[in-house]
């Protein structure tokens, strides 16, 4: 039989039951980071559920009788015959279709975040004073703020309201914060987020993983501050800065998401235990191979 109406309905399944699911657990929030890797192994097996069920739609006749067949089509190397006689790849048409399109939605918020922190570090060469002690660039401005430019050429920005408003223990705090953003990579998985979400607009699993990753990325940044600073230094901090805007193409220690975690960074509960992180982890990396999995165990059928 035919594999499509499986892959639309494994689709459906991924991309509307498997976000709420996901927003109810508690353990997201005690491993950000793995939560991360979860909503876009969601996102990847989505898309790959979406090629093959195009693959199966543009091929009806093409029933899946014999694994060779069915791994073939999974991977996008079969198809059916064009009215001509031609062989078609419709799998590999659909996949290049979605790569396509989550690359320029990728490239658009890349190349639009990277000008926009490139006008906004120009500003920053003419009005800005480095910081050998704080390891930052400091601004004449008297609103606490604090953010980073990241990319290329990194720099974490403390504005002088911050420096004055905020203790030695709590600089270190936002400056750490701040790091961990840097190191992380953290805006190509924001791009990567808005890429998703932009291919499918509609879809509740898009709507959700762009707004979780950046939350998800804030408290995996507060973690890696709380490694060398005291919980009472990061929360007083995030309050003197919750007010504070950064510029487009930034990420800040402030923020719409500021209540959300200091409550847990007021409120410390234990990481996620090891058998959890070993089963979610498993969960993470077999998601987006299921579908050829599934496609293939048809095969034998």
């Amino acid at each position: 039989m035919n594999a499509a109406p499986a892959f639309l309905g494994y689709a459906a399944a991924v991309g509307v039951l498997a976000p709420r699911v996901l927003l109810r657990s508690a353990w997201p929030q005690r491993a950000p980071l793995l939560a991360v890797a979860v909503w876009f192994a969601l996102a990847a097996s989505f898309s790959l559920c979406v090629q093959l069920a195009a693959a199966h739609l543009a091929t009806p006749g093409a029933h899946l009788h014999g694994i060779l067949y069915s791994c073939r089509a999974a991977l996008g190397l079969g198809g059916g015959e064009t009215d001509g006689g031609r062989g078609v790849s419709w799998g590999l048409v659909a996949l290049v279709v979605l790569l396509a399109a989550h690359l320029t939605g990728f490239a658009l918020h890349a190349v639009r975040a990277r000008a926009a922190r490139a006008r906004h570090r120009d500003v920053l060469d003419k009005v800005g004073r480095p910081s050998a002690r704080l390891r930052a660039t400091v601004v004449e401005h008297a609103e606490p703020a604090a953010y980073c430019l990241p990319g290329r050429r990194p720099r974490i920005v403390v504005s002088s309201g911050a420096v004055d408003a905020l203790s030695h223990d709590e600089l270190g705090a936002v400056v750490e914060h701040e790091r961990a953003h840097i190191h992380g990579r953290h805006h190509l998985l924001l791009a990567a987020a808005h890429a998703f979400a932009w291919v499918f607009p509609w879809l509740p699993l898009a709507r959700h993983l762009w707004e979780q990753i950046p939350l998800l990325l804030e408290m995996a940044a507060d973690d890696r501050a709380l490694r060398r600073s005291p919980h009472h230094a990061l929360a007083t901090a995030m309050f003197t800065l919750a007010a504070g805007r950064a510029p487009r193409g930034t990420l800040a220690v402030g923020g719409a998401s500021v209540v959300i975690r200091l409550r847990r960074v007021l409120a410390p509960q234990r990481g996620a235990h090891p058998a959890l992180r070993c089963t979610v982890g498993t969960g993470a990396l077999m998601a987006p191979l299921l579908p050829v999995l599934l496609t293939c165990h048809a095969g034998l059928g």
